[in-house]
């Protein structure tokens, strides 16, 4: 069973389910993270869909590099989490299911690629405070408190 973060599924409502990778990128005390300014501004995991024939690691290193402009090794799952949620970008509900990975961001090979986004340096408590769903703000915690 995969653990649900956020609100339950709405009887009746039919949900697409969304598979996507996201990465914690931890340095120095600090998570690389994304601030995405629309449709709403949060502060996210860098991450996203897998698109169909993709695994989730090269999904991983296409997303990380979109939203941030960094490239990544030795990603190692840390778990995995399910929401469900409205995703106004494509005008769906969602069911998405969230692979978390950790990561090492080595090399920043420009600005993002992604529209609306930008990469920013957090230290790991104000990382947690601002994440924008209980989802990543649980698996930074962890990470937070065994590494941290």
């Amino acid at each position: 069973m995969i653990r649900r973060f956020g609100q339950p599924p709405e009887k009746g409502r039919k949900y697409t389910r969304r598979p996507g990778a996201y990465a914690l990128l931890p340095r120095a005390g600090q998570f690389l993270v994304t601030h995405q300014s629309e449709p709403l501004p949060e502060i996210q995991l860098p991450g996203g869909g897998i698109d169909p024939g993709e695994s989730a690691i090269t999904a991983l290193h296409r997303e990380v590099l979109e939203e941030t402009g960094w490239h990544i090794a030795t990603p190692q799952k840390m778990g995995i989490f399910r929401r469900f949620v409205f995703m106004p970008e494509y005008d769906i509900w969602a069911e998405k299911i969230c692979h978390i990975f950790i990561a090492r961001p080595v090399v920043r090979m420009g600005m993002p690629s992604e529209p609306a986004h930008e990469a920013v340096w957090l230290p790991f408590n104000e990382t947690i405070d601002l994440l924008a769903n209980d989802g990543d703000r649980h698996f930074a915690a962890e990470f937070a408190r065994c590494y941290g």
